[in-house]
């Protein structure tokens, strides 16, 4: 059976640059930190991926400190943060009512449903977790008035176990974590190398892709399955279908039948999608978003969300469009 992957929200497949970069890197024996040649090479390879992130986000490239992904640059809010109601978890969790900083997704990894950042908030500084965004619409952090973003390589074809934390320039922060004083002595440990250099690749890739149109067809190959969905059950539930969204990403919700149901119907089909944020420890749960958005309980247990990427074919959508109906006909059959 063949599958397809329409869950491009929770990782993203390795781009072929990103592959190419990393298996150079491997090839590279030394410790950034080290003064010999050796060392200089693997040096060469960070900065290069650092000025292509910084690059690829619009800010400078010391601005940008490489981490172990954007649940760790999160931890820059570990003194505690305001934090928007349908953020990440992985800024959630640091939720004060008290916080120096305010917290917000830039585009809901949920949802897709892009947010305006505020001229006005109630903290001294702005963080925009940008994770869903890079490479799939136009963002410069240094137009986007924030102080400081965080991201991962994984949602934009890079490894995972990547990413970084953007630190406005003059910014002083707690160091991440505290040793060696790497990466300008804002996060200690010898970096990771091969997983820098594809990170670098990957975003640079992902931003012609941007630039050369290729989520404008996403967008209509979601508004198609859209379409379709909801010609088969008209009672469907679509999540931010009238704000601006994610190009590749539906959220839907079919009332009275179980999201992760939903999930493991698709599965059996031949469809990787979701129920929620892919980051609970595979734990399908109510969506703590669709509730802060005021959805009720049952709508919450009943979503879904199909992200889709840029090489998606219209084979696929009516494929899954089919599927899916035939599952929502059965199930209706079953509680009728």
């Amino acid at each position: 059976m063949s599958r397809s992957y329409l869950d491009f929200n929770a990782t993203a497949p390795l781009l072929p640059e990103a592959r190419a970069a990393m298996l150079q890197a491997m090839e590279i024996v030394g410790n950034p930190s080290s003064v010999h040649a050796e060392g200089r090479a693997a040096k060469a390879a960070v900065e290069r991926a650092r000025a292509q992130v910084a690059a690829a986000v619009g800010c400078k490239p010391q601005e940008v400190v490489f981490t172990g992904g954007a649940t760790e640059a999160a931890q820059v809010l570990s003194g505690g943060a305001v934090v928007e109601p349908t953020a990440h978890d992985a800024l959630w969790a640091h939720d004060a009512p008290d916080g120096r900083i305010y917290a917000m997704g830039l585009a809901n990894s949920e949802t897709g449903v892009i947010s305006e950042v505020p001229e006005l908030h109630p903290c001294d500084l702005l963080l925009l977790d940008v994770t869903q965004a890079v490479g799939r619409i136009p963002f410069a952090f240094g137009w986007s008035g924030a102080d400081l973003a965080v991201l991962s390589a994984h949602k934009l074809g890079g490894p995972k176990g990547v990413g970084a934390l953007i630190v406005r320039e003059g910014l002083d922060i707690a160091p991440l974590l505290k040793g060696g004083g790497q990466e300008m002595g804002r996060r200690s440990g010898t970096e990771n190398v091969i997983g820098i250099a594809g990170f670098g690749a990957a975003v640079e890739a992902a931003e012609r892709r941007l630039a050369a149109g290729d989520w404008a067809r996403v967008a209509k190959a979601r508004d198609t399955l859209e379409a379709l969905v909801a010609e088969a059950a008209p009672e469907t539930i679509f999540i931010g279908q009238e704000a601006k969204r994610l190009p590749n990403t539906s959220c839907f919700a079919a009332p009275g039948w179980k999201g992760e149901t939903q999930v493991m119907s698709m599965d059996l089909a031949g469809f990787a999608i979701s129920a929620g944020s892919a980051c609970s420890s595979g734990k399908v749960k109510e969506s703590r978003v669709l509730r802060a958005m005021g959805f009720d309980e049952a709508i919450a247990r009943s979503a879904i969300r199909v992200s889709l990427g840029p090489d998606i074919a219209e084979e696929d959508i009516a494929r899954f469009a089919e599927s899916w109906a035939t599952a929502h006909r059965k199930h209706q059959a079953r509680v009728a």
